[in-house]
């Protein structure tokens, strides 16, 4: 009846446990415009049949060893070994806090031989110098959540490990991103090679038409110089492009988690299209970048502990249980009269700490602004970059247009200088002038059709990786 009785007390207490002293959650005002300011190619707006996997979107450059690294990248990359590692902590956390929901149980036995001193106060006069004990029993231990202070913890709790799991993808974007820059780099300075061969091809036989022209007493000495300086200077530009490369390429060895040592990639110079990106609307950028959503849920979870501070200046109300068997006999202890119990609750509250509970809110207060404001400065700095890489997609193609102008007017300019020489019309330097025109031009080409591929990386990198028009969160 008693055991009926106390069991019937927790159940009541468990219902009055429905409080929270946590303020209201809200996520924090950020000032969101109606759209992009720089929304025209080459991207396009997001209709509702636009979708891609967040987890493949480096396929819209249509390069299959682009698709096999960011495989590599997914199974060997330490950095994000490390950040899944950190996620399991913060898993295994919550865990560990939403245990306080339940009771704790446990088992105990003890065996010991004693002996009562002599002189013990009140020793009754029968009682045996030695004598054995022994004990079976079992404990119970719950806190009965008045206050809401486990609940607002196991709160705080599950939010720490969603914005873990945030910082997780956020770190496979970041390493994502980066691996596919470096790959869009290394694909253009192979075409920078490319260019370079075929230049030091072209000022060789140029080269060799100018020292024929002076062994014929046609040309000067002084145009041989200038042709052999135009070849020593394209070859020393080969070296470096040559030395470029392979920092970059050691680059995405450590991403792929691979030796630098050993990593190789043919060369590949195939040009890579920039791809069209659909843009949805700024606001669906608050649920598909994760960090935005790290920055947001790490606001929930500060403004939980409010609740647990707060919690303190209440009593705390505790249902502790116990039962067994005792006896100085072995072989007869788990009979009724051997049998022990106690139940009831113990309830605990601070009168006086001088001021550590109040202080113990302050902070938690502030630390909630703190989150709250590391928020907005997230968001603003997405929205930013979005708009700087839509920004550089823009302005890089018309510049773009502008110098293929330029690096087709200049090949024109080498082909009219060359015929003109070969027929004595003009001096060397004209033909040097025009081709080192012409080979800086197309090297520009290569230039900015690189950094608008790069652009177009970090502008998806800015938008959170994939896309889909029906808003789905962040993986």
């Amino acid at each position: 009846m008693i055991l009926r009785r106390a069991l019937g007390g927790l159940l009541v207490s468990a219902g009055l446990s429905a409080c929270s002293l946590a303020p209201t959650y809200k996520a924090p005002d950020v000032p969101v415009a109606p759209q992009y300011a720089s929304a025209d190619s080459p991207w396009v707006e997001a209709k509702p049949a636009d979708h891609l996997d967040r987890d493949a979107w480096w396929k819209l450059y249509g390069d299959g060893r682009l698709d096999d690294l960011q495989g590599r990248l997914l199974a060997n990359n330490a950095t994000l070994a490390a950040a899944l590692a950190h996620y399991q902590q913060a898993e295994a956390f919550t865990k560990q806090v939403r245990a306080g929901l339940f009771p704790t149980i446990g088992l105990n036995g003890n065996a010991s031989r004693n002996r009562e001193s002599d002189t013990r106060p009140l020793r009754g006069a029968t009682s045996p110098a030695y004598y054995d004990s022994y004990t079976i029993g079992a404990q119970l231990d719950y806190e009965v959540d008045l206050w809401g202070r486990v609940r607002d913890t196991v709160a705080a709790g599950n939010a720490e490990q969603a914005a873990s799991a945030a910082d997780l993808a956020s770190a496979r974007l970041s390493l994502q991103a980066q691996l596919a820059d470096s790959y869009l780099q290394l694909n253009g300075f192979d075409r920078q090679i490319k260019v370079l061969n075929e230049s030091i091809d072209a000022f060789s036989k140029a080269l060799q038409l100018t020292q024929s022209r002076h062994d014929g007493g046609i040309a000067s000495g002084l145009d041989v110089a200038r042709a052999q300086t135009q070849l020593s200077d394209a070859k020393s530009q080969l070296t470096q492009a040559q030395a470029q490369r392979a920092l970059v390429l050691h680059a995405i060895a450590v991403l792929v988690g691979d030796s630098a040592s050993t990593f190789q990639l043919a060369t590949n110079d195939a040009k890579v299209e920039v791809p069209k990106v659909p843009l949805d609307v700024p606001s669906t950028l608050l649920q598909r970048r994760p960090d935005v959503a790290a920055a947001e849920r790490r606001t929930a979870a500060a403004n939980a502990q409010i609740g647990v501070a707060r919690s303190a200046f209440f009593p705390q109300l505790t249902l502790d249980g116990q039962g067994g068997w005792q006896s100085d006999r072995w072989g007869s202890i788990a009979t009724a009269p051997n049998r022990f119990w106690a139940i009831g609750p113990s309830l605990l509250l601070n009168v006086f700490d001088g001021g550590r509970r109040k202080a113990v809110v302050e902070s938690a207060r502030a630390a909630t602004d703190e989150a709250g404001a590391k928020y907005r400065d997230v968001v603003l700095n997405a929205f930013a970059q979005v708009e700087d890489n839509l920004t550089l997609l823009r302005d890089l193609g018309t510049a773009l247009t502008d110098q293929r102008a330029a690096a087709d007017a200049a090949q024109r300019s080498v082909d009219l200088s060359l015929n003109r020489y070969r027929e004595g019309a003009v001096g060397y330097l004209d033909v040097v002038q025009a081709q080192t025109a012409a080979l800086d031009a197309r090297r520009s080409v290569i230039d900015l059709e690189t950094r608008q591929l790069r652009a177009s990386v970090q502008l998806i990198r800015a938008l959170g990786g994939g896309w889909s028009s029906a808003g789905d969160t962040p993986t």
